[in-house]
């Protein structure tokens, strides 16, 4: 076993001798030091925590599920303009999306996640009009703006006519995501 060697009587033993400066000044906790020394790094303080995230907030919960939903309607939209047809995955992603950002957002609160069910297919549908508005405007039918923004009645006749059993398993999807990705998002 080895034994603890006090230090030596000229202060810090790593100081490189009994002649140098840091040889003349205490290190903390050795002799010579006063009692606020002898705490092992006193010029620190206790470590500071930062804050805990805004939780359980239903206002910005319901905020951020409304942004998210925006974003991912059009993120929805855009791929589905692109390849000129729909991806199930794409509604799984929209509605993680809803969800997940009310439920870190807003806490654990259940009208979040209701919330979160309605925005979530409000932004499938949504994604599923900018779709048609999308390839709309690929065919020549006009610009893309004019095509959603003044012909918007247009667009939702167009979506009843195509409208087929999986573009409403798609919204189911989304609706049953969204709701996931609350629960996940808050816990």
């Amino acid at each position: 076993m080895s034994q603890s060697v006090p230090p030596p009587p000229g202060g810090n033993p790593y100081a490189g001798g009994p002649g140098g400066d840091a040889a003349q000044q205490p290190y903390p906790g050795g002799p010579g030091a006063g009692p606020a020394a002898q705490q092992p790094f006193p010029q620190y303080g206790a470590p500071v925590q930062p804050p805990a995230p805004a939780r359980d907030n239903v206002g910005l919960g319901l905020l951020a599920a409304l942004v998210a939903a925006l974003v991912g309607a059009g993120l929805y939209g855009g791929i589905g303009g692109a390849i000129e047809r729909e991806i199930g995955y794409a509604a799984v992603g929209v509605g993680l999306l809803v969800g997940f950002a009310a439920g870190k957002v807003g806490g654990r609160n259940p009208l979040l996640q209701g919330a979160s069910v309605v925005l979530a297919a409000g932004a499938v549908y949504l994604g599923q009009l900018v779709t048609i508005a999308v390839i709309l405007s690929k065919l020549g039918e006009g610009s893309f703006t004019e095509i959603f923004f003044q012909n918007f009645g247009e667009v939702m006749e167009l979506w009843k006519l195509a409208a087929d059993g999986m573009t409403y398993v798609f919204l189911g999807i989304g609706a049953l995501t969204g709701f996931a990705g609350a629960k996940k998002g808050a816990a």
